[in-house]
């Protein structure tokens, strides 16, 4: 492609950070889709975004599909497209926006896995011996108690939390705001983790959660230290930490068939995506209804 269809790439990077406020990692995921687009528009000789028309668009996720790219994964790299193609729009770089009727092709939902409620408490249930454990508790407590995002556990900072509330602030995708409440264990687990952690971290470090540097804790450490931990209680599965943001949504939705609720707690943006997880206990569901229902009580 020209330089000049390049520098528009450039340009809805900017974008993206300033005025949409994406996080980093974010932003290269969109930058990666949008590169493969112009790597394939150059292999079909197409040298600017005006040329694109919807039947390239359909041939683009076609050839992404057949190259391995599953559904899932074609869907994402879709919808980059059209939030580019957008953009360039409102631009009035292109007159209409070629991938809007594009569609990725039909993927089955997979359902959350979760750890059901006994195999928490079983991963859960140590003392810690060593102030790292201590942290490792609190940081896997607070992830079950508030159901919250790795990411959004590891940019946690001080100010965040408000334990005699119990509640803490979360920023999460797409830089919105929500406050959560936190469970008692997990209040109490944050507390003695906050004791030690002024004896280990780098001083003006606001990080909740520090490592052995005494800097904030990474997303890579994050997940080494709950599989460490699943290993060492004796869980049969791997255990990474957005396990526990399913099994606090799936927990919570059986316990209180409070579906907007669940949603306002997740931080999603549409309630279909907190909807998947009425599906992983539909017996409970059932069970309920013939208890309730008045035309499906037995008499």
């Amino acid at each position: 492609m020209t330089p000049e269809a390049q520098d528009w790439v450039t340009r809805y990077g900017v974008h993206l950070g300033a005025e949409r406020r994406l996080s980093p990692h974010t932003r290269s995921n969109y930058l990666r889709e949008l590169q493969a687009l112009a790597g394939w528009c150059d292999r079909q000789g197409i040298a600017d975004w005006r040329s694109l028309d919807t039947q390239h668009i359909r041939m683009f996720a076609a050839r992404s599909h057949a190259g391995g790219l599953a559904p899932r994964s074609v869907q994402r790299r879709l919808s980059a497209v059209r939030s580019f193609l957008r953009w360039l729009q409102r631009e009035k770089i292109i007159s209409g926006n070629p991938a809007v009727d594009v569609r990725a092709p039909k993927t089955r939902r997979r359902l959350p896995v979760t750890v059901d409620a006994d195999q928490i408490a079983r991963l859960l249930d140590f003392q810690p011996k060593a102030p790292l454990e201590q942290r490792d508790l609190a940081l896997m407590e607070l992830l079950y108690s508030s159901g919250l995002r790795l990411a959004e556990l590891v940019g946690l900072d001080l100010p965040d939390l408000d334990l005699p509330d119990r509640t803490v602030r979360v920023t999460g995708k797409g830089r919105k705001v929500r406050i959560v409440p936190v469970g008692r264990k997990a209040v109490t687990a944050l507390e003695a983790w906050l004791r030690t952690r002024a004896d280990l971290a780098k001083e003006g470090d606001p990080a909740v959660f520090t490592g052995r540097s005494g800097r904030r804790i990474g997303p890579r450490a994050v997940q080494a230290r709950v599989a460490y931990w699943a290993r060492r209680q004796g869980l049969p599965m791997h255990l990474h930490p957005h396990l526990f943001r399913h099994s606090f949504a799936s927990h919570l939705l059986e316990s209180s068939q409070d579906l907007r609720g669940v949603q306002e707690l997740l931080g999603h943006a549409d309630i279909a995506t907190t909807q998947v997880y009425t599906h992983l206990d539909f017996q409970h569901l059932a069970r309920i209804y013939d208890q309730t229902h008045p035309r499906a009580r037995r008499k």
